[in-house]
Formats: structure tokens, sequence, C-alpha cells
């Protein structure tokens, strides 16, 4: 009866990712003549709206000794501007009903608000309003640093396998955007100044540098009339020369050992692989989304199997790929060992379980099943207006187009096995690889 109740809700997924596909919501884009570019997508579901503003500029844009300079920036924009001084933006879209906040990453920064429909003017007269006009006041930033220096011990320094990956990160991209992190060196933090963020805010908080991603219970047409109406007067500026970033060619294996007072070991292996945009043949790029998945994409993935419920020799392993970033990026196995066993002993299992990518291929019924999975995923998260904004806006910034999104499912059932095991044959590489060990040792 289990099995037969399974089966059924399967086929509900799958009929649902068919169904999906084959109506694709109505998605238009403006771009007004300062620069400033609109993606709308419709979404008549509920009257609400998800109005999202980013910016490209991360932490990968950032030089030493200013690391972590738009994240803290991100801080600051929530600091008021003459108009709405001090917390005004964000008590005025609570009375409204709204909620807002921002996030930034090594490629991006933004900003967003979610409220009913009617009041999508209000997102854009503020947001208007703070990408010109952001106080930037010497008290409030003492204080805001402060802030995020703290979050940086709790989330960073106080946690064994974050300070880890951190070190890992800064090992596998020596000399790459994503060598430094996204909340800054701490030595950084410590002598960042007030005019160091007004001089990054004029530099990079242009309409220019900028993307809208709005969805919702919305018409197109008429959230570009209302971004003409904030927006279209804001003068565009020259943002700073980005020079082009070519990797240095592997000459060996990177391997290093992070001591700290910790409970478990834990380390983190990683292979130089190309991004979406990065990516000479794209092909590569999903076959390498299809082996995340293959690996450790749910209970019956083959890691999940083999090395956790089956050989007992983990306590924990997961992968990841970031398909869309806007310079190469890693393939990245984590694990915790079980209990007498050590990190040795999984980094053998975890290395045969490449070595059968590269020798064995795939199964078309173990294949099907893992593409299966990634697109009932990707109907469960378009489920979400939030998240369909946010994979629009990572698109535009990153250097794709939006329309990457409605080519999801095509690409990941093109991937054949023999895809699979040719990229894990280029990129699965000891020449390729950045290991970060932690081992535990008393406080």
């Amino acid at each position: 009866m289990i099995k037969k109740l399974a089966n059924l809700l399967f086929l509900i997924v799958l009929g649902s990712v068919k169904g999906f596909c084959m109506e694709q919501p109505i998605t238009l884009e403006h771009l007004l003549n300062n620069g400033l570019r609109i993606v709308v997508r419709e979404d008549h579901r509920a009257p609400v709206v998800v109005a999202q503003i980013w910016y490209k500029v991360g932490s990968g844009k950032e030089p030493m000794g200013i690391t972590g300079i738009s994240h803290a920036l991100e801080h600051m924009m929530f600091q008021g501007t003459p108009k709405l001084p001090g917390d005004g933006f964000a008590m005025l879209i609570s009375e409204y009903g709204g909620n807002n906040n921002a996030f930034t990453s090594d490629d991006f920064t933004a900003y967003y608000e979610e409220l009913d429909a009617t009041n999508l003017p209000i997102s854009f007269e503020l947001e208007a309003d703070r990408m010109q006009n952001l106080t930037l006041s010497k008290e409030a930033f003492d204080k805001e640093i402060q802030v995020v220096i703290e979050e940086r011990r709790l989330r960073t320094d106080d946690n064994p396998q974050s300070l880890t990956w951190e070190r890992f990160m800064a090992v596998a991209h020596d000399t790459g955007p994503y060598h430094h992190p996204v909340i800054g060196w701490q030595n950084d933090l410590d002598h960042m100044t007030v005019d160091d963020l007004r001089k990054w805010y004029q530099s990079w908080y242009v309409p220019n540098n900028a993307t809208i991603i709005v969805v919702g219970d919305v018409k197109a047409s008429a959230v570009f009339e209302l971004v003409e109406k904030y927006f279209g007067a804001i003068a565009s500026r020259a943002t700073p020369e980005v020079k082009p970033f070519v990797p240095l060619k592997p000459l060996g294996e990177k391997r290093i050992t992070v001591n700290l007072p910790a409970k478990l070991p834990y380390a983190i292996w990683g292979f130089d692989v190309p991004s979406l945009k990065t990516a000479e043949n794209e092909k590569e790029a999903y076959a390498l989304v299809v082996i995340d998945a293959l690996l450790t994409g749910g209970e019956s993935a083959r890691m999940n199997r083999d090395l956790v419920r089956g050989a007992q020799i983990a306590a924990k392993v997961n992968t990841n790929y970031d398909l869309f970033k806007a310079f190469p990026t890693q393939f990245i196995l984590t694990g915790i060992p079980a209990q007498k066993h050590t990190i040795k002993e999984l980094e053998e299992k975890l290395m045969a379980q490449i070595t059968r990518l590269k020798e064995e291929s795939v199964a078309e019924e173990e294949l099907q099943k893992t593409k299966n999975q990634l697109l009932a995923q990707e109907v469960f998260e378009k489920d979400s207006m939030s998240s369909q904004a946010i994979l629009l806006g990572i698109l535009e910034t990153v250097g794709l187009s939006w329309k990457v999104a409605d080519t999801f499912r095509e690409k990941i059932q093109a991937v054949t096995a023999a895809d699979i095991q040719q990229v894990a044959q280029k990129y699965f590489l000891p020449t390729q690889m950045t290991v970060a060990e932690l081992v535990p040792h008393e406080a």
C-alpha cells in the first residue's frame, strides 16, 4: 500500500512538472534610457507582489583592504535618507502590511519588498530615494559596523565548519573573485571607514548597474510606467572598470589542515569547474547539476545510500554545485566521518564514488529518476513568487538572461550518461582538487 501511494505521488509530481512547463508565465523586460533594466513576471494567483532591486556588486569586486564593504553597505542602506531618516524605510513598509530585507553575495547585493500588489509604488519610491540619497553618517556607521563584526563572530569565527569553509575558499580561489568571504576579513572590518562606504555607494549604486525584478499580480506595462516615473530621472554614471579574470592554471592538488576547537572532524573537497556563464559547452554545466543530484540529491542518492546507510562510514555527506555564478566555481563535497572512522577513510570512499562516475555509465533508470527529482524540485520552487524573483535576479545579475530559467527542464532532460562520464573525466582530477580538513583539538 505504501509503495502504491509513493508511486501515485510521484506520478502527480511528474504530471505537475509537465503541466507547468507547458504553460510558461508571461515575462517581459524593459530598459530605461539611464540603463536600468526591468524584468516583470506576471503571476496572478494571489493579490501580492515581490519587488527586488539587484546591484551588480558583491564581494567578488572588492579589493583587499576593504573586503566586506558590499555587505557593510547593505546594512547601512537601512539607516535612512533625509526623506525617511533612521529606520523610516522599514517602518513605512510595515505600515502598509509588507516586509523587506536584503542579502549580499559574492556576485550581487539585492534588496526586496513583499507587498499587497496595489502598494507597489511605495516600493519603487523608497528604493529610488535610497539609490540617490542615502544618509551615511559616521555615528550610524560606527554602530552598524559593530553589528557586522558581531555577525562575523557568531557565524564564522565561533563556528569551526564555517571557518574551515572560509579557509577552503581562500585556497581554492587563490587569485579569483571568490577568494575572500562576503562578510570580509576581520582586519578589513576593523579599519573600514564611512568614507570607504560612501565611495563604494557612489561607484556602484547607479541605475545602469541595477536590475529591478517584479513578480506578482501586476501588469508588466503598468510596472514599466511606474519604474519610469520613479527611476527615469536618475542619471547614469560610469562604474569602475572590471578587468577580465582568468584562473591560474592548476599545477597540483592543494591541501590544508585547519586546527580548531571542535567536537567533530570535518572536511571539504572541491574540484575546479565552470559555471554556466563560463562553460565552453553549456551541456557540461547541466551535467554537473545532474551529478550533484545523483550523488546526494535525496535519501536514495548514491552517497547517502552507500556511505551513510550502507557502509556507515559517514555520519553526514553532501555535495554542492552552483550553476549560476559569474566566474568559474567549485564542485564541492563535504563530509563528517561516522564514529570510529577517519577523514582519510571517508575520503577514500568519496573518491571511489568519483572514480565510479568516470569509469561506469549511469544506468538509464537511475539517470531518469535523478532528473525527475530535479524537475519536481524546480516546480516546487516556482510555486513561490520570492523564489521565482530571486532566480530571475541572479540570472540577470551574473550576466545570463532570465530566459535561462524557462529552459532548465529541456537542458536537464538533454543530459546523457555519456555527458556525465565525460564531465567527470575532464574535471574531477587530483590536479584540480582542493582539500580542507578540520582537525578538532581541545580549546
